[in-house]
């Protein structure tokens, strides 16, 4: 006799198919000739997941399983017809994350002196957006010249701070100043525009990234204290691209038991959930979080939280996903 279907697995269900049907429209493989590729390498906060000493439930399950693990937030993009590859945000899982851009388009090498990265975009001077640039150094890869693409704070800091300014002056590294909304032209089909957005600037500026290939744009902005503080309309930056990967840092308020979360402003994915379901279905589809800090629930399996961003018409980045610009 058929048994009945629980209310729980009725849900799981259909939250797996919501991520299937939200996921497939940017995980078709694009590695056809002639293609601009945007791949997710990361999708957790500056110190991973799960984060170091965390002996806590949050991070539990991930120490002991190693598929429950997940890198820190950042992108890749390839030009397949040129084998052209950038990195966006350089993290203390850069060796991983190479590797994954490097098995896409294996085409740099010590025999052909090809670049085995064409450059790297710097949002800002926090430990997991930057901190990788290391193995760019005699002690390990010995890179020639990387091209890092940063605004004038980061540029002074990496010049003037070690062990960072030992790469420039080697030439591991050749530091390439941005401007606040002017575009650096990458090649005849990819474009990258940094524009400014507050956040604890301690050592630099802090921006996000509109790149912008043949065909379609996208959206990279892990870092922002809160949607409200900010002089433009991230609703407008959403209508202006194809897909957008937002700051979705914690869930909610309390998040951090005995810590106050003021000091550590980032838009709440609760608060975000609110803001953007006035808009229409397609701009919804559109928005892809991430940067999640350990304690956040959409890292753990099956959780609610993760139920409320699919009802609400958005999505959790996924690692490896990846966008045909």
């Amino acid at each position: 006799m058929r048994q009945p279907t629980s209310q729980s697995t009725i849900w799981l269900l259909s939250v797996t198919i919501g991520v299937c049907l939200n996921y497939s429209a940017f995980a078709q493989n694009p590695q056809t000739e002639g293609s601009v590729e945007l791949i997710v390498l990361g999708i957790a906060q500056d110190a991973g997941f799960p984060q170091a000493a965390c002996q806590k439930p949050c991070c539990e399950l991930a120490w002991k399983n190693p598929s429950r693990r997940r890198h820190v937030a950042s992108l890749g993009l390839i030009d397949h017809a040129t084998g052209q590859k950038w990195l966006f945000d350089c993290t203390p899982d850069f060796p991983q994350q190479l590797q994954v851009l490097l098995e896409q388009s294996p085409n740099g090498n010590e025999e052909t002196e090809a670049p085995l990265l064409d450059g790297i975009f710097l949002t800002h001077g926090h430990i997991g957006h930057y901190s990788g640039l290391i193995h760019l150094g005699r002690e390990v890869m010995g890179a020639r010249q990387i091209k890092t693409y940063c605004m004038p704070r980061m540029q002074d800091f990496l010049s003037r701070n070690g062990p960072w300014s030992q790469l420039v002056k080697l030439e591991n590294i050749k530091t390439i100043e941005l401007a606040a909304g002017k575009p650096t032209k990458l090649n005849d089909r990819v474009q990258v525009i940094p524009f400014l957005v507050p956040h604890r600037d301690e050592f630099s500026e802090t921006v996000g990234f509109k790149i912008q290939g043949p065909k379609k744009s996208a959206l990279f902005l892990p870092d922002i204290d809160k949607w409200s503080r900010w002089d433009q309309s991230i609703e407008k930056m959403i209508e202006s691209v194809d897909v957008a990967y937002l700051d979705g840092t914690f869930f909610e308020n309390g998040e951090i038991p005995g810590r106050d979360m003021a000091l550590i402003p980032h838009p709440f994915v609760s608060e975000s959930i609110r803001r953007f379901s006035p808009l229409a279905e397609t701009e919804r589809k559109k928005i892809r979080f991430i940067h999640f800090n350990h304690t956040n629930p959409v890292l753990q399996p099956a959780n609610p939280a993760t139920r409320k961003i699919i009802q609400a018409g958005m999505a959790i980045a996924k690692e490896k996903e990846s966008v045909k610009l």
